[in-house]
């Protein structure tokens, strides 16, 4: 009776097929995967969890976590999305705290800048690691599969704009509540100088220092990607905040819940400054993020990891 034919390094299998890496684009990179998923067992491969990621793997991932939020729910979306800007608000508040008691406690403006720094990130860091959808994270990431022809552009604009309507109004109720509690957060004075800090700002300058955080946020969800998950992605999302607080660069939703909160609690401030300072930190985050990340990510990798057929 004849042997059945083996099914590991027979020669004659024809090899499983593998989605590619994009419309007619196969990476050297695509190659190896191939033949890791013939040769090894699969429960063994996936404990590279642990060790240094290839950038071409880096971006499958982020490709897959681009598809996986363009195909979501819009109502599981919407609500994610509410989480984000809530819990932002506890970023808000801090910095606030801090700015309210920097007078009794005789901070000068380094040592200020740097107090706020140090706690700006961490409403961040509970948002990104909680799952929740914040704009900025995902400004970049979802572009991924636009780029690789996975996906098409309505979908990204309905992920776009779903999930910066969900932030700003859990941003807004985050204010709301913030304002509510201040007889326990007495964070009062602080919101108010925040406020008009965020409002007398020229329009060029919040551009740009948007689009800086844009590109600092972005830069976070590519360092999640690329760790394993542990104490390393917190520290890398701690890292890039801090950056952002540091500089004292503007992210739309974190400022979003400072400025509705000086809004509740000042009488001289407009709902006109409130628009203006949010929608020029949309634009300028969504630059950073979508062109300084995405992009440059997307084109460096994917034209280093063309194999010489493509």
């Amino acid at each position: 009776m004849q042997d059945p034919p083996s099914n590991r390094n027979s020669g004659h299998e024809k090899p499983p097929e593998t989605e590619p890496s994009g419309e007619g684009l196969e990476t050297e990179r695509g190659k190896e995967r191939q033949k890791e998923e013939e040769e090894f067992v699969p429960v063994i491969l996936k404990r590279t969890d642990e060790a240094l990621r290839h950038p071409d793997d880096i971006l499958e991932k982020a490709i897959d976590e681009g598809l996986e939020q363009l195909q979501r729910p819009f109502f599981s979306l919407l609500l994610s999305a509410c989480a984000a800007g809530l819990i932002l608000s506890f970023s808000a508040m801090s910095v606030a705290i801090l700015e309210s008691k920097a007078a009794l406690l005789a901070y000068g403006p380094l040592s200020a800048r740097l107090g706020a720094a140090l706690v700006y990130p961490l409403g961040f860091v509970l948002c990104i690691m909680s799952g929740s959808q914040l704009f900025t994270e995902h400004t970049a990431t979802a572009v991924y599969p636009i780029l690789d022809r996975r996906e098409k552009v309505p979908k990204l604009l309905r992920l776009w704009i779903t999930v910066i309507v969900g932030n700003l109004c859990g941003a807004l109720v985050g204010a709301m509540l913030l304002m509510a509690a201040d007889g326990v957060i007495q964070g009062e004075s602080g919101y108010l100088a925040v406020g008009r800090q965020l409002v007398g700002i020229d329009a060029g300058s919040l551009i740009v220092s948007a689009l800086l955080a844009g590109w600092l946020m972005a830069l976070g969800a590519w360092l999640v990607l690329a760790t394993p998950p542990t104490l390393s992605q917190m520290v890398s999302i701690y890292i890039v905040t801090f950056v952002i607080g540091l500089g004292g660069l503007h992210h739309s939703i974190a400022g979003s819940v400072e400025i509705f909160t000086a809004y509740l609690f000042s009488d001289h401030l407009a709902l006109a400054q409130v628009g203006r300072f949010i929608g020029l930190a949309i634009f300028g985050n969504l630059i950073g993020g979508s062109i300084f990340v995405a992009l440059l990510n997307y084109g460096h990798i994917r034209q280093t990891q063309k194999t010489s057929e493509s």
